[in-house]
C-alpha cells in the first residue's frame, strides 16, 4: 500500500481517542487475525484532512506534545467510515413503499419518483436529506444512482461538496422500456450530457464521476455501446462504471429475450466495453460461475444488497461464491434505498446475517464489518484512500456507540470481547448507533451537538474562533 502522502507542516493537529477497530486485509481469504488492528485506547492524529499516525495512545501521544485538540470517546467504538457502494439517492422520498415485485414497484414508484427531479428545488431538497441520513449513519461515501437529469447530478455533488464528502454518482442513462417522462431522447445526447456532467464534477474536490445505464433492459444497443465508449475514454482518469446486475430471475430472463446472442447477463456489460476495472455491479444474487469468472478477471467490485433483496423478494446473494478462493471478487455493503428500508451500514450486516443464514451460511462481525468499510472500499477501487484508519489515508471516521439504549447497555454485560458487541450491535439494529462522523477530519455530524449536521465551511468558521481544547464525548 502507498500512502497518500501529507503535509507535515499545515494546518494544527487534531487528534480521536478511544477504542478503535481497522482492517488492513480480507478476512474471507487470509486468517482474520491477521486482517484487523484493534486497540483499546488508541489515538488517531490527523493534519489536513489526513490521518498522520494511529496507534496506542501511550505510544502516539508523547510524540505529539502541541496536538491539544483531542476529543474522547467512551463506551464508543472508532471505525473507517462506512461506505455504501449502492443506493438510490433518488428513491428516498419513496422508502418503504409497498412492493410485490422489483419491476411492479419501479413502474408504481420508483419511476413516478424519479420524474420529478427535472425540478433542481425538489432533487435540491432530497439531496439535503439523504446526505444527512448517510451522514448520521456513519457513512461517508456512497456509490450513488442519480437519475435521467442532469439536475439530479448537480444537486447531489453540490452538497456532497459543502460536506467535503467523497462521493460517486452520474447521469443514469435510459432510452427505453421505461416512462416517457424519464426517457432519454436520444441514445447520443445522452452520452454528450454524461461527458459534459464528467468534465464539470468529476475529480472536483473529492466528488468522482460515474457512468450509470441503469440496467441492460432499459438502454437500447446503441446506448450500451456509446456508454462503453465514453467508459474506456475515461477509465483511466478514475471514472466508474455502475450498473445492476443478475439481481432476481424475472429480470434474467427478460435480459435474455433483449439479447439472445448472448451466453449471460455479465456478457451483454462486457460486450459493449462496460466490465473493467471501476465497474460497480450491484446486488448479484443469481451468477452463474463463467460471470463469477469474468467479475474476477476484469476486477468488477460487486454491491451486496441485503435489505432491499429481503424487501423486494429477489435472489439470495451468495458471498461463499464471490469469495471463492480461486477468483475472489471485491465485494462491499449497499442499502439500496429505496428498495432497502434504511440508510445504516450497520443495519444492512445484520439483514446481510439473515440472507446467509436462509442458506445454511453465517457472518461473522469481523467479515461484516470488513465489508462495511475497507470492503467497500475495496470494491470502489478506494482501498489506498478510505477505508481503513492508517497514516495517509482521508480522515474518514465513524463513532459507533456501544450502549445507544438502556437495553443494549445492559446485554453488552454479557459479552466476551469486541466482535461480540459490534455482532450484538448489527443484529439489534438500533436507529441511533452513531455517535460521531468525521469527513476529511472535520466532525460534520455529532449526535450531541445543538447543530448535529454542520457543513466544512461551518466547521472551519467555528474552528476559527474557538480555541482548541481536549474534551471528552459521552
Amino acid at each position: 500500500m502507498t500512502p497518500m502522502p501529507v503535509n507535515p507542516a499545515g494546518s494544527p493537529l487534531k487528534g480521536i481517542r478511544g477504542q478503535l477497530l481497522t482492517f488492513k486485509a480480507d478476512p474471507f481469504l487470509y486468517n482474520e487475525k491477521e486482517c484487523y488492528d484493534y486497540y483499546t485506547d488508541a489515538l488517531v492524529v490527523i493534519r489536513d484532512g489526513h490521518i498522520i499516525e494511529v496507534g496506542d495512545y501511550k505510544d502516539v501521544a508523547p510524540k505529539y506534545p502541541d496536538l491539544k485538540d483531542v476529543e474522547t470517546y467512551t463506551d464508543s467504538i472508532i471505525m473507517p467510515g462506512f461506505i455504501d457502494c449502492h443506493v438510490h439517492y433518488v428513491q428516498s422520498s419513496m422508502i418503504g413503499s409497498f412492493g410485490d415485485t422489483l419491476l411492479n414497484w419501479l413502474d408504481r414508484y420508483a419511476f413516478p419518483t424519479e420524474a420529478k427531479f427535472r425540478d433542481k428545488a425538489f432533487a435540491d431538497e432530497v439531496a439535503h436529506e439523504f446526505m444527512k441520513q448517510l451522514l448520521e449513519q456513519g457513512t461517508t461515501t456512497a456509490n450513488v444512482f442519480s437519475t435521467t437529469f442532469a439536475t439530479s447530478v448537480d444537486a447531489l455533488f453540490e452538497e456532497s461538496e459543502r460536506y467535503d464528502t467523497r462521493m460517486i454518482t452520474g447521469k443514469v442513462l435510459q432510452d427505453r422500456n421505461l416512462p416517457d417522462s424519464l426517457k432519454d431522447e436520444s441514445a447520443e445526447e445522452s452520452i454528450l450530457e454524461s461527458e459534459r456532467l464528467l468534465k464539470k464534477w468529476h475529480h472536483r474536490g473529492r466528488q468522482l464521476y460515474a457512468i450509470i445505464p441503469r440496467f441492460a433492459p432499459t438502454s437500447t444497443p446503441r446506448q450500451l455501446e456509446l456508454a462503453g465508449e465514453l467508459y474506456q475514454r475515461y477509465i483511466d482518469q478514475g471514472v466508474y462504471m455502475h450498473t445492476h446486475l443478475d439481481e432476481m430471475q424475472s429480470e434474467i430472463d427478460w435480459v435474455t429475450q433483449l439479447f439472445p446472442d448472448v451466453d449471460n447477463y455479465t456478457d451483454v456489460y462486457k460486450k459493449y466495453g462496460l466490465v473493467d476495472k471501476r465497474s460497480v455491479m450491484a446486488h448479484c444474487c443469481i451468477v452463474r460461475e463463467e460471470e463469477w469468472q469474468t467479475l474476477h478477471e476484469c476486477q468488477c467490485g460487486v454491491a451486496h444488497c441485503p435489505s432491499s433483496n429481503l424487501f423486494l423478494g429477489d435472489g439470495e446473494f451468495r458471498y461463499w461464491e464471490a469469495k471463492e478462493q480461486s477468483r475472489p471478487v471485491r465485494v462491499g455493503m449497499g442499502t439500496d434505498v429505496g428498495g432497502g428500508t434504511n440508510f445504516s451500514i450497520p443495519r444492512q450486516l445484520g439483514e446481510a446475517y439473515k440472507v446467509a443464514m436462509l442458506q445454511m451460511r453465517s457472518l461473522d462481525a469481523v467479515k461484516s464489518f470488513y465489508l462495511a468499510t475497507r470492503g467497500g472500499a475495496e470494491a470502489l477501487h478506494l482501498e489506498n484512500t478510505i477505508g481503513s484508519i492508517a497514516p495517509g489515508y482521508e480522515a474518514d471516521i465513524a463513532v459507533l456507540d456501544l450502549k445507544p439504549s438502556e437495553f443494549a447497555a445492559w446485554r453488552m454485560k454479557y459479552t466476551g470481547n469486541i466482535f461480540e458487541r459490534l455482532f450484538v450491535l448489527m443484529t439489534l439494529g438500533l436507529n441511533n448507533m452513531n455517535k460521531a462522523t468525521y469527513v476529511a477530519g472535520r466532525k460534520v455530524y455529532d449526535r450531541s451537538r445543538d447543530n448535529k449536521w454542520m457543513y466544512a465551511a461551518e466547521i472551519d468558521a467555528s474552528a476559527d474562533v474557538k480555541p482548541a481544547k481536549e474534551q471528552k464525548s459521552r
